[in-house]
């Protein structure tokens, strides 16, 4: 069964009565799985209120407390998986496996953070007086606000949670309303594990009006999202026209280049693989395919037979590799980029029309002989399209890669050092993958650059926008 939506503020669980509620759609079948309750505006000033009164204790508290909260997260979420990644997968779409390993993965993240937050050292400044003592300590920013997306519902919330919780700080979390679930299973670990009232805050309603509420609030000293590159332009303009500190995690369209000297038959299949994680609905998702003409033929054969042997289907079907997109609305956005691509000249290989029947399922696409300036190569498809262009100077792909304003990520496929250590100089990008996909470890740094958000989550870098810097000097 799927679990009746609620609220979370100060430790209590509110219902929808008595509040506007929305539907949640499963993308698989249109059927309403249930309703999520809007947070009214007295909501919010409750939640307002319990995060500043619990961070008033919570602020000194012992690591050693916030360690063991955070290692029991990590424990509920492995005991939970499978449970907690059905409902994700009724609400977002993705197949089960990816659902499950999604919880499984998150758990890595509670658990480095709770020893993470047992090492956040200040230090000591030598002094030209031996009568000055002078040190530095770090010390919580405050009460948070953080709005995370639908694409990866676990993963997004429990990154910011884990981080402002194992800094010291309360947080109130504004989660996907279309689905909510893995928000939900995430508000009753903390609560199974001992976390005091107010620390976690959940809430839910119409985006653009929470947001708001909240970032203006004066309670509010950090804002996290992590989103679409305009809404989060949007926010950094409030939170900076309120002195708030941020940090964005945003769009981006990112780069592969295949060098002739790659591996190109392991580099075709791993790239189909991992263009369909997600349907495509992935921020790091490969998007442009810039492959060297001595080796396009061959990478283009194999790459498009992986992508005729995944099933696409219900999530909740075993042999299931890729879901359907998450919102029916994105499936014609889907359209109109393989209308474009193709009133441009471009060629569809594999895919290209919407699949039949319920669901909003569109199939993995290829498309080849494609201008730089089509709208599949400057706009993020969000989506299992892929475009592959052939190159043949090194020095300009470089720049073609370059030629966006995003800066995610980007993707290097060679068997030459001299080659992967020039292309990571020159990506302008805040990860480079090199012959794999690497990033999104706990213990390593999750973050972009240009209109791809400013700050990293995960990786030592994790609790710098939760902290702020105090100098003492005393005689």
């Amino acid at each position: 069964m799927y679990e009746t939506p609620f609220l979370y503020i100060d430790g209590e669980f509110l219902s929808g009565e008595g509040r506007k509620t929305e539907e949640i759609i499963n993308p698989a079948n249109h059927e309403v799985l249930g309703h999520v309750p809007h947070a009214s505006q007295a909501d919010l000033d409750r939640a307002l209120a319990a995060a500043a009164r619990a961070f008033e204790s919570w602020r000194d508290s012992s690591p050693m407390q916030r360690s063991e909260i955070l290692r029991k997260v990590a424990q509920l979420s492995r005991e939970r998986a499978q449970e907690i990644g059905r409902h994700m997968t009724l609400d977002q779409g993705k197949p089960l496996a990816e659902a499950v390993g999604e919880i499984i993965t998150c758990a890595d993240h509670a658990d480095w953070h709770a020893e993470e937050c047992r090492r956040i050292y200040g230090r000591v400044i030598p002094a030209r007086s031996p009568q000055v003592h002078q040190y530095v300590v770090r010390e919580p920013v405050g009460v948070c606000a953080a709005f995370t997306p639908w694409n990866f519902p676990f993963n997004q919330a429990i990154r910011k949670v884990c981080a402002a919780v194992g800094a010291g700080c309360t947080i109130i979390l504004k989660g996907p309303e279309d689905a909510p679930s893995a928000v939900l299973a995430i508000a009753r670990m903390f609560h199974d594990a001992g976390l005091p009232p107010g620390v976690l805050n959940i809430v839910w309603g119409v985006p653009a009006e929470v947001s708001d509420y909240l970032i203006r609030s004066p309670i509010v000293r950090k804002v996290s999202f992590t989103g679409s590159v305009p809404v989060g332009k949007q926010l950094a303009a409030l939170a900076g026209a309120h002195m708030k500190r941020i940090t964005m995690e945003l769009g981006g369209h990112s780069p592969v280049i295949v060098f002739e000297d790659a591996d190109v038959q392991k580099a075709a299949k791993q790239l189909a693989k991992f263009k369909i994680r997600n349907a495509g609905q992935v921020c790091v998702s490969p998007t442009r395919f810039y492959v060297h003409e001595k080796v396009y033929a061959s990478f283009l054969d194999t790459f498009v037979e992986t992508l005729k042997g995944i099933k696409v289907g219900d999530g909740l079907e075993a042999d299931t590799e890729m879901g359907p997109l998450a919102h029916a609305r994105r499936v014609p956005v889907m359209s109109r980029f393989v209308e474009d691509s193709v009133s441009r000249g471009g060629k569809v290989l594999l895919g290209g029309e919407p699949l039949g029947g319920k669901g909003n399922f569109f199939p993995p696409t290829v498309i080849t002989e494609i201008p730089d300036d089509a709208m599949i190569m400057t706009e993020e498809p969000f989506g299992p399209l892929a475009p592959v262009v052939p190159f043949t100077d090194p020095e300009l792909v470089i720049r073609q890669a370059n030629a966006l304003p995003f800066g995610l990520s980007s993707y290097v496929y060679t068997t030459s050092l001299q080659t992967a250590h020039r292309a990571s100089r020159a990506l302008e990008a805040g990860m480079v993958n090199i012959n794999h996909f690497g990033s999104a470890l706990p213990e390593t740094p999750f973050g972009g650059v240009k209109d791809s958000g400013i700050g990293s989550e995960g990786g030592t870098e994790t609790f710098d926008g939760y902290l702020v810097t105090k100098f003492v000097t005393a005689v």
